[in-house]
């Protein structure tokens, strides 16, 4: 049940679209959303999750998860119920070498966001660098999704202008 994964910004390329075997549209929300633990709902085309998350490890690298599918009743009975700010994204699964990467395109507030994530199976291993992997932001508070349903990145990038 422990995830180790890292995160990664996208360069502004469509490679990674034109490279993916799959992109799924996702909608989630957050029933709680504190750092020490995170209670997330999501909505990944016709499946639905709950997930619990635990603290991640002062490197971001490593952090407790569980999941379990619910009905899709379920999942917009809670999402009614999560806190403000709704995460939407599409997802697009791109294999490089032995490894799946994940890339999120934001939409909504978070429009502009391009961000991938690549589960290993221990914190140092090995793994190809695509030309479209950008500068890595694990561990990275405003790179959670957690932090930008509360914060959107569209309001922080224009505050940086």
């Amino acid at each position: 049940m422990q995830e180790i994964e890292r995160k990664f910004l996208i360069l502004n390329t469509p490679d990674f679209r034109t490279e993916a075997r799959s992109k799924t549209r996702i909608v989630q929300g957050y029933l709680n959303s504190a750092p020490e633990r995170t209670v997330r709902v999501r909505i990944k085309a016709e499946k639905c999750f709950l997930t619990i998350k635990g603290k991640s490890s002062s490197d971001g690298l490593t952090r407790f998860e569980w999941e379990k599918e619910i009905a899709l009743f379920e999942a917009e009975e809670l999402l009614k119920l999560c806190e403000p700010g709704v995460i939407e994204k599409y997802r697009y699964e791109v294999e490089v070498g032995q490894h799946l990467f994940e890339v999120d395109e934001f939409t909504g507030l978070n429009e502009g966001l391009l961000m991938a994530e690549v589960e290993l199976q221990h914190e140092n291993e090995a793994f190809v660098r695509p030309p479209w992997l950008g500068r890595e932001v694990t561990g990275q508070e405003p790179y959670y999704n957690s932090y930008l349903s509360k914060f959107p990145f569209k309001e922080w990038q224009n505050s940086r202008r």
